[in-house]
């Protein structure tokens, strides 16, 4: 197992309402699971590949609860990663190099039952994990937009968290309003539905605390 370890920021939008039931192991609001993250890395590596930097998304898409498996997934990697840095991604990305259960790219892993090739693509990323906003674009792949919660009466921002001390993905991320745009081997749109954003710290080992 090659070691690897990164920090970063991420965020994710799927269908859910907000809270997202899977964070509390209940059953998908709408009774599928459909969804995307990216994630930038500020600082890791793989092995002896520097990683900084470069952004990834994956795309996912389950007919059901995510543990019921059925799943079908794509990765779009950053355009300026070079051939080992591709190679490291998606390894890391794919729940290989990994022990486990400990990662959520290797839990996701478990339960896919078609993965599309991985695409190349520019990525534009802004994440402010504190301000709860975001914006993520890949060519005419993707787009997607994080935003804080409204009180539906004042329109005031809202402001929750979910803090999961035994998570295998983040420690604890701020929640948003998401929506977005989805083009390729997977499609799909969202609008106004659960956002996380958070903070990752992630090694072969899982969260590190």
């Amino acid at each position: 197992m090659t070691p690897w370890e990164i920090k970063g920021t991420e965020l994710v939008n799927c269908n859910c309402a907000y809270g997202c039931p899977c964070q509390f192991n209940a059953l998908p609001t709408h009774g599928n699971c459909i969804g995307l993250g990216a994630f930038e890395i500020k600082s890791g590596h793989h092995g002896d590949v520097r990683l900084d930097g470069l952004c990834s998304i994956g795309v996912f898409k389950w007919p059901g609860p995510i543990h019921e498996g059925r799943g079908e997934g794509l990765v779009i990697i950053d355009a300026r990663a070079d051939d080992a840095q591709r190679q490291a991604l998606l390894r890391i990305l794919s729940g290989e190099d990994t022990e486990p259960g400990k990662t959520v790219w290797n839990v996701f892993a478990s339960t896919m039952e078609r993965v599309h090739d991985p695409l190349f693509e520019t990525i534009e990323l802004s994440i402010d994990v504190d301000a709860r906003r975001g914006r993520v674009t890949a060519g005419k792949l993707v787009d997607m937009t994080a935003e804080p919660i409204r009180n539906p009466v004042t329109g005031d921002e809202h402001r929750a968290r979910i803090d999961l001390p035994d998570g295998f993905e983040y420690s604890i991320a701020e929640m948003g309003s998401g929506s977005s745009r989805v083009a390729g081997p997977i499609s799909f749109k969202l609008e106004a539905s659960y956002a996380q954003l958070a903070h990752l710290h992630l090694c072969q080992n899982g969260i590190v605390r």
